[in-house]
């Protein structure tokens, strides 16, 4: 890990204990109608999230109806691999029958700390070409604790290539494509993708991420250090430190 000296932490409340995280604030983080491209905005309204998949939202019923011609085969597949995972015994493969439903979740909650996490390991504000190339794999270790936000611990973070994550699955690797195209006809890089994994259990999550000149997230080398505190201490609030022109801001 990371040892590098820095003036600011790297998210607000970092140093705070574990117990004065209030679990029931939920932090949703940055998320994009899947239909339209438009940005969550959590304080003026929620998105609501594919209920076959859990893992891709929408801004409203209307554009959840439009996309699903299109997402119907990825969200079957998902849906699919979800039930799947629930019908094979526990062992340490499967150390629970849920196993799928709590790694999806943990994935929702720690979006904004995933997403982040992989900008830094990809190191894209100086080299945006990364996000072809390379992806962000988080081996996760599963616990049995009492608070459900403590289930996982990071076990270890790679870089691997993208082939890796897209050469598994093939419409896995047409979603991310499609993604792709959106964001760069919107003016983005591309979409960075961050793999999450746990035994045989994995998560795949793409990140559409903005061109450079609009990304005010501060670089970070301790990234892996500050994954590794969020998750082990269960809190969910994280917001990144930025530098903008007004000044310095989390969020």
């Amino acid at each position: 890990m990371s040892t590098a000296y820095y003036s600011q932490p790297a998210a607000a409340n970092y140093y705070a204990p574990a117990s004065a995280h209030v679990t029931s604030q939920k932090q949703r983080g940055y998320r994009i109608c899947d239909q339209c491209g438009a940005a969550e905005n959590p304080s003026t309204s929620r998105f609501r999230m594919c209920g076959g998949c859990m893992t891709t939202q929408y801004c409203s019923p209307d554009c959840q109806k439009m996309h699903w011609s299109s997402h119907k085969p990825i969200c079957q597949h998902t849906a699919a691999q979800l039930a799947g995972a629930k019908q094979q015994p526990v062992g340490p493969a499967y150390p629970d029958e849920n196993l799928a439903k709590h790694l999806r979740k943990f994935t929702s909650l720690h979006s904004t700390l995933l997403g982040w996490s992989g900008f830094q390991a990809l190191q894209l504000k100086r080299m945006p070409a990364n996000v072809r190339q390379h992806a962000l794999l988080v081996e996760l270790s599963y616990n049995s604790h009492a608070d459900p936000n403590r289930r996982f611990s990071v076990a270890g973070t790679h870089l691997v290539s993208r082939s890796y994550v897209t050469d598994r699955d093939p419409l896995v690797a047409a979603d991310i494509q499609r993604r792709e195209e959106r964001c760069r006809r919107n003016g983005g890089i591309g979409t960075a993708v961050v793999l999450i994994q746990c035994g045989s259990i994995s998560q795949v999550m793409p990140v559409e991420v903005d061109p450079p000149s609009k990304i005010s997230w501060d670089v970070r080398e301790d990234w892996a250090e500050v994954l590794h505190h969020f998750v082990e201490s269960g809190r969910t609030d994280f917001k990144p430190i930025s530098t903008s022109p007004r000044g310095i801001h989390y969020g």
